[in-house]
């Protein structure tokens, strides 16, 4: 089957598109919606220039559609319906476990004509969050919230060790509330690893981020 993926950049949509190419299917594309305000992609807050390193080192076509929020639905609809053009069958999303979520993506896909797949879908969250690290993947914690987590957090890849350190805040190690979010620049998908410095945290509305400068 070909797939376009909902790309957020983080762990778990990175191990949604593992699981999906260990399984024979084609990725044709990333989809990653842009926050035209701030520069950044939404959530996450990747800047384009690092978005483009991360897809050519995959190898896989990036599809970055831009929005400040108030059309966000539609936005992802469009590039949805522009990935079906292109060939794609489904989309992949990395979500987990909060239903509102998973209709959010069958009710885009429903309006683009594409299938809506989760391979992630009500498995244990903090055991999926593990996998992800065993599987080889470098995520790199990008963002938090500073109230759940210290932002000595910040920049910090995740490990058995870093898991440990969070357990003692008492956070959802898989952050899927959005406690955190990483941005995976390694791993058995990409062709070439991917090097960075980090730079200034930055305050972007209720949560902390670190300037992450893709080599």
């Amino acid at each position: 089957m070909k797939f376009v993926s909902a790309f957020s950049t983080g762990k778990d949509s990175m191990l949604a598109l593992h699981r999906m190419v260990a399984d024979g299917h084609t990725p044709t594309g990333l989809v990653v919606i842009y926050n035209s305000g701030a520069g950044r992609s939404w959530f996450h807050g990747v800047d384009r220039p690092a978005l483009e390193k991360i897809a050519a080192a995959l190898e896989i076509p990036l599809y970055c559609y831009e929005t400040d929020g108030h059309d966000y639905n539609e936005t992802m609809e469009r590039a949805l319906i522009q990935a079906k053009a292109d060939g794609a069958e489904a989309c992949v999303f990395g979500d987990i476990d909060i239903e509102g979520h998973a209709q959010w993506n069958r009710d885009r896909c429903q309006a683009a004509g594409l299938k809506a797949l989760m391979p992630l879908w009500q498995e244990n969250r903090e055991a999926l969050a593990r996998a992800v690290v065993e599987a080889g993947y470098s995520c790199v914690i990008k963002c938090l919230h500073p109230e759940q987590l210290p932002e000595s957090f910040l920049g910090r890849t995740l490990s058995p060790q870093v898991f440990s350190d969070m357990a003692a805040h008492g956070i959802d190690l898989c952050g899927e509330n959005g406690e955190y979010h990483t941005v995976v620049l390694d791993g058995p998908l990409f062709k070439h690893k991917l090097r960075c410095t980090l730079g200034d945290i930055l305050k972007l509305e209720h949560v902390s981020a670190i300037e992450i400068n893709i080599l």
